[in-house]
């Protein structure tokens, strides 16, 4: 959140991440989308509409969370 591309380019490659990241030096996209914690997690449905969020972590790799998913984006 609103920190320099040099940072979150170091963060994302210590972590090996390799999902899309957003770089958000201006707060913008944080604004627009009433952010207040870090992690906080969006869910988007297909036609682009937000279908929940959550603030913190989420076990999305345990049972419960895959299945949440799955469920999330079964056609």
């Amino acid at each position: 959140m609103e920190e320099s591309r040099e940072t979150v380019r170091g963060w994302v490659r210590d972590r090996g991440i390799t999902m899309d990241v957003l770089l958000d030096m201006t707060g913008d996209v944080n604004g627009a989308w009433n952010v207040t914690h870090s992690p906080m997690v969006f869910l988007i449905g297909r036609d682009g509409r937000l279908i929940a969020r959550a603030i913190g972590n989420r076990p999305w790799t345990e049972p419960e969370g895959r299945a949440l998913l799955d469920a999330l984006v079964a056609p």
